[in-house]
């Protein structure tokens, strides 16, 4: 795949994996992209903290939890998961927003956040 058809991270370079284990993205395929069907835009990579999953769980989306049904093991602090760029600006807002991997996070991130925010929270 030629760099001009692949996805690019908030720096401008080629979008990295998020995680496999536990295995998110839109798509299930580990990388935060999406498509016009992916309304809450699942492009923020970001690192689970017991402060923001405890957020997230009161503000509606139960992360922690595991749910079989859907395959999802719930997640637990440490794992990388990718994260509704509108849900990351209510966490920051709050001042719990979770660490953020730049390099796994898309680009159309920064129609929602600005890169300066999340410098403030880049893991690496």
């Amino acid at each position: 795949m030629s760099t001009a058809t692949q996805p690019l991270n908030v720096l401008g370079t080629p979008l990295q994996t998020c995680s496999t284990e536990p295995m998110t993205g839109w798509f299930r395929d580990g990388c935060c992209r999406s498509d016009p069907d992916d309304r809450a835009l699942h492009l923020v990579c970001a690192l689970m903290s017991a402060e923001f999953l405890e957020f997230s769980k009161a503000a509606g989306n139960d992360l922690s939890t595991p749910r079989p049904e859907y395959a999802f093991p719930g997640l637990l602090p440490g794992d990388q998961w990718c994260l509704c760029a509108t849900r990351w600006r209510e966490a920051y807002a709050a001042g719990v927003a979770p660490q953020v991997v730049l390099e796994a996070t898309h680009l159309n991130t920064l129609g929602v956040v600005s890169l300066e925010q999340l410098r403030q929270y880049a893991v690496r």
